[in-house]
């Protein structure tokens, strides 16, 4: 089993969601994030006052998969999220060594 977080732009995650779904994978933790890569802000002008948004606004997306999902879900990410500019986002994946539904008991791969 794996762990995946993505890092993406907020207007991608509908189809990011719908991306995964039409691969199987259904459930995810998606959280509100701030952050910057090789983009490190821009400079907006607000009230006639100029000021540096150093942290963009993304969407970090959390799933538990299976071994065997991990490259058709990174496949199927960069698909939907890519919009060919900088600032597009990141795909991390980790092991993770045990998952565990809480509502039946089940644990490994049958929770996911």
């Amino acid at each position: 089993m794996k762990l995946m977080t993505a890092i993406i732009k907020p207007h991608k995650l509908d189809d990011v969601r719908e991306a995964l779904h039409q691969i199987g994978i259904s459930g995810m933790t998606v959280e509100e994030v701030k952050g910057y890569g090789r983009q490190k802000g821009h400079t907006e002008l607000y009230r006639g006052a100029e000021y540096v948004v150093e942290f963009q606004p993304k969407v970090k997306i959390t799933i538990g998969i299976a071994d065997e999902q991990v490259d058709p879900a990174i496949d199927a990410i960069c698909k939907a999220a890519a919009t060919g500019k900088i600032g597009d986002g990141k795909i991390f994946v980790a092991p993770l060594e045990q998952s565990v539904r809480i509502r039946t008991g089940e644990t490994g791969q049958e929770a996911l």
